[in-house]
């Protein structure tokens, strides 16, 4: 959410940033949100004009009552009864003027960095760099899936038919040790990198969701608890940002540099144009977050830490991956700028993403109310990031097809093999 005051000062930037992001319905809520905010102000102005009008005839009430002039006094009565009539009614259109304007600032998006790409969607997003060489084996790659059942890793069916629904699954034997140990591994990463390990709740309040996300998103990725104000995380960054709702921190405990575990859950509407079967998208999974809060002018050097983080975890692992520089019209409202990191599918011949990268600005610490007290004692909003490190099951397509052999074993990784009992490979 943007500063009113850029709204009311310069206008024209806001509305060249929405047309950047190729959201043109939105730009007459900018010529809304002034007009109201005029009004809204004006209506503050005359209410503090009324209560003030009101003191003093109050008190000019109580001198003619001790004169006898109970006339008079009833006429002073009657004006300061109009008063708090119109004050009333100022003060319950303020309200409603203030709500509408927060409905109307919550949708218009936030300033993107002027690095950001211009593009109308993802298909115009840019390739920043390659880590690591594709390879594509003298032999064929099966389906993910296949790899996994010739595993016995692996029972869509039962929870398909029997318990969940699509989207659902059980991982058995190896692979759900493999699943296990590539969390383990990123969790050890993480906190080798000096970020402090957190298990937050897997259920947050409405107040916390509309703080984190937009509303778009919030209907189309979040279940909501049936007759409670609780939602399951899609992702354990909106815990982890709601820990800091309406707090204050000192500036000499910045950066907070968090990484979190937690399992995920996202209805997934709207998710077309993909390969869907197996496990490539679900609406269970488990992720290794993190996430950093920290002054503004240190958030463009967080983001390329951040980045470089999984990047460096996905090569440790001998996995080809690139980095791609999210355009305008891909990016979500609160993001100042995104890079996602895509890992090479050899079976596909093509990268698909495993990880996401976002500078929110103060967008969340705005509508979250996350400030900084600085050394003068001035206040100021903090800058919030956030990363994926990991988030299998996803991660596994990538893993088994990248180190597949010919074969059918899959091959474990050095840095592995102590979180999977010392095996080399799996099969």
């Amino acid at each position: 959410m943007l500063d009113i005051n850029l709204l009311r000062t310069n206008p024209e930037l806001v509305k060249e940033n929405i047309r950047k992001k190729f959201e043109d319905e939105k730009l007459p809520m900018v010529d809304e949100v002034i007009a109201m905010d005029k009004e809204y102000r004006d209506a503050m102005q005359r209410g503090d004009a009324l209560r003030n009008q009101r003191k003093v005839l109050s008190k000019q009430i109580g001198g003619l009552m001790a004169k006898g002039q109970k006339e008079e006094a009833e006429q002073v009565k009657a004006q300061v009864n109009a008063a708090a009539d119109e004050l009333a009614a100022l003060e319950q259109r303020e309200a409603e003027l203030q709500a509408e304007i927060r409905k109307r600032m919550l949708v218009i998006p936030n300033i993107i960095d002027p690095s950001v790409p211009i593009g109308k969607d993802d298909s115009e997003n840019v390739e920043v760099q390659r880590y690591g060489e594709p390879v594509v084996p003298d032999f064929p790659i099966p389906h993910h899936e296949n790899i996994i059942k010739a595993l016995n890793g692996i029972d869509l069916d039962t929870a398909r038919d029997k318990t969940s629904g699509n989207g659902f699954y059980y991982l058995m034997g190896d692979v759900a040790r493999l699943h296990s140990a590539v969390l383990s591994y990123a969790r050890d990463f993480m906190i080798d990198r000096g970020f402090t390990y957190v298990i937050p709740p897997y259920m947050i309040h409405s107040s916390v969701v509309n703080g984190v996300m937009s509303f778009a998103e919030m209907e189309n990725m979040m279940y909501k608890i049936e007759g409670e104000d609780l939602y399951l995380i899609g992702t354990s960054e909106h815990s982890m940002i709601g820990k800091f709702y309406d707090t204050i921190l000192d500036e000499d405990t910045l950066p907070r540099t968090l990484t979190s575990y937690s399992p995920c859950f996202r209805k997934e509407v709207g998710a077309h144009g993909i390969e869907e079967r197996g496990l490539y998208r679900v609406h269970q999974f488990e992720k290794q977050e993190m996430i950093v809060i920290c002054k503004p002018e240190d958030s463009p050097m967080w983001f390329d830490k951040l980045w470089q983080n999984t990047v460096d975890y996905f090569r440790s692992l001998d996995i080809p991956v690139r980095t791609l520089e999210c355009c305008s019209g891909d990016l979500a409202d609160l993001k100042v700028k995104s890079v996602d990191v895509e890992a090479w599918s050899p079976r596909q011949q093509k990268y698909f993403e495993v990880g996401s990268c976002s500078n929110l600005g103060d967008a969340q610490a705005r509508r979250l109310q996350i400030r900084v007290k600085g050394k003068d004692g001035k206040k100021y909003l903090a800058h919030t990031l956030n990363n994926t490190c990991v988030a299998p099951p996803r991660m596994l397509i990538a893993f088994l097809e990248n180190n597949l052999q010919a074969d059918g074993r899959v091959r474990i990784p050095v840095v592995l093999r102590p979180y999977m009992g010392g095996k080399e490979y799996l099969g």
